[in-house]
């Protein structure tokens, strides 16, 4: 296994996806209180954190799994924040059986239609390249990160997306490779108990995400009040206690 991973805790075994444009920091306040109660596996993906970079498209839900295999874990909680949401949802849907609850936090969602202004200002950060320090400032000016950026993990946010960015750099690739037919399509098929969690001050597209995972059979919608995309810097708490009581019940 090439990719970084950290294992924290024991029981009952946890498997958590950061979010794009981060690495295992992502779960810095939320990891340690999951790991009182059960087994925590934090990762870098592929082309993030300590992890290599991408050298060929990247197939994060076969990471995933090969992650699972190399732990000898036969099935886990998969939880994921935006991206690693998305990873997750793909994977729960291509491998049923290794998924025992799957908790989603503002998760992207494979075949969703993007609104053209989020699309516009991911592509102005994309564009300010090589500028790094240009690229930081776009790509923490949208609306998802107005919270986070007023918050005291301010300087935590700033590093995770400074050291992608740069990490970028030696990218070979940026094509992923994403579960067919999109998941959008398949939503009505998870399997899995689900919890999906959102801040109250998220965005108007991940909020229209929430709305398709409605179609999910057995899902729960929990709101984090005042938080914005970042949620698990700056309500780990509120998150954690979320996941906990999900999957204790």
């Amino acid at each position: 296994m090439d990719l970084y991973y950290e294992v924290k805790g024991s029981g009952k075994p946890l498997i958590l996806v950061h979010s794009g444009g981060s690495d295992i920091c992502d779960w810095t306040y939320i990891a340690p209180v999951l790991a009182k109660h059960f087994l925590v596996i934090t990762y870098d993906g592929r082309g993030a954190g300590k992890s290599p970079s991408l050298i060929q498209p990247a197939n994060y839900v076969e990471d995933l799994r090969l992650l699972l295999e190399h732990l000898k874990i036969e099935n886990a909680v998969i939880i994921g924040h935006s991206m690693g949401g998305q990873i997750a949802t793909d994977f729960s849907l291509t491998y049923p059986d290794k998924v025992s609850e799957l908790i989603l936090i503002a998760p992207g969602l494979t075949g969703f239609n993007y609104s053209k202004e989020l699309q516009d200002s991911m592509k102005k950060v994309s564009e300010a390249a090589p500028n790094v320090e240009k690229m930081v400032q776009l790509a923490l000016a949208v609306p998802t990160n107005r919270i986070v950026m007023n918050s005291p993990h301010r300087e935590l946010m700033l590093d995770m997306i400074r050291h992608h960015i740069r990490k970028t750099f030696e990218w070979e690739t940026f094509e992923i490779i994403w579960s067919e037919p999109p998941s959008i399509e398949r939503l009505g098929s998870i399997k899995a108990n689900t919890l999906f969690i959102i801040g109250t001050e998220d965005i108007p597209d991940n909020y229209a995400v929430a709305e398709s995972f409605k179609r999910v059979p057995n899902i729960e919608f929990t709101e984090i009040e005042g938080a914005d995309h970042m949620v698990t810097l700056t309500h780990p708490e509120q998150v954690s206690q979320s996941i906990i009581k999900f999957l204790k019940s």
